[in-house]
């Protein structure tokens, strides 16, 4: 239908849609993260557990819901193993951890213990009634996705990171680091839980180029003069220099005893 010249709820033609346009991607260094971790409190339970999710999120480049849904049983913290009972598509996969998100993991799964949670409750749960977005809660019960977003983005602020922070950017993050790290694209399939190499091909493209910055940058220089050794650069410079000039040289380096 038309209103003042305007088409309103009328349906778009399935030929007529555009391409889909991403958000730019923000992708935190380690750096960022361990401020992201560093800026949660290290007494108060919320900001353990809160922590811990960090780590894990950015550890195991799970998806958001993925993390969420996780049971005590499916981490595995000795074999560095996270198990998805049900991931995209309805489909199990044990992804791996990184060795340095143990620590924060480990010590909430110690305060998680004292809580009374049981191993049928989340791995990350709620430890008080109260309210977490539009619903109520009460202890052990999964968080929300927006709770998590709401706490990414308080953290950023007091870490002073000006990117975007949000959960799947973590698992972006995860991403870019297994390529930066030499893992080929099987791996990272594998790991992110793609159902094909050219899911995950498209994905690390919408990142952006991993090290080409960097190979750029070990090329040197090439429109400059080349340096040369400096014992070349004082034989030319000596060369250039008259005996006058030379017997001064010799006579100040008599003089400091050089």
């Amino acid at each position: 239908m038309l209103s003042n010249g305007s088409l309103v709820n009328a349906p778009i033609p399935h030929n007529e849609k555009g391409p889909r346009r991403h958000r730019d991607i923000d992708v935190l260094t380690p750096e960022e993260v361990r401020a992201l971790m560093q800026a949660c409190s290290r007494r108060a339970p919320t900001a353990i557990r809160n922590r811990a999710l960090i780590a894990l999120l950015y550890g195991s480049g799970l998806r958001i819901g993925e993390v969420l849904s996780l049971r005590p049983k499916d981490v595995d913290l000795d074999r560095l193993a996270v198990t998805v009972q049900s991931g995209k598509g309805d489909k199990r996969r044990v992804s791996g951890l990184l060795p340095d998100a143990v620590d924060a993991i480990e010590r909430w799964a110690d305060r998680r213990a004292q809580t009374g949670a049981t191993a049928r409750d989340a791995f990350f749960c709620t430890l008080a009634r109260g309210a977490c977005g539009a619903h109520s809660t009460a202890p052990g019960r999964a968080l929300t996705r927006e709770y998590v977003a709401r706490f990414l983005k308080r953290l950023a602020r007091r870490a002073g990171i000006g990117k975007r922070v949000h959960p799947h950017g973590l698992r972006h993050s995860h991403a870019d680091l297994l390529r930066r790290r030499g893992f080929d694209m099987e791996q990272i399939r594998k790991q992110l839980g793609h159902a094909s190499l050219e899911i995950t091909g498209q994905y690390l493209n919408h990142l952006g180029s991993s090290d080409l910055q960097d190979r750029m940058r070990a090329i040197g220089s090439v429109l400059s003069s080349p340096q040369r050794p400096p014992r070349q650069e004082l034989g030319g410079l000596l060369l250039r220099l008259s005996d006058e000039d030379i017997a001064q040289l010799l006579a100040l380096l008599k003089k400091s005893g050089a």
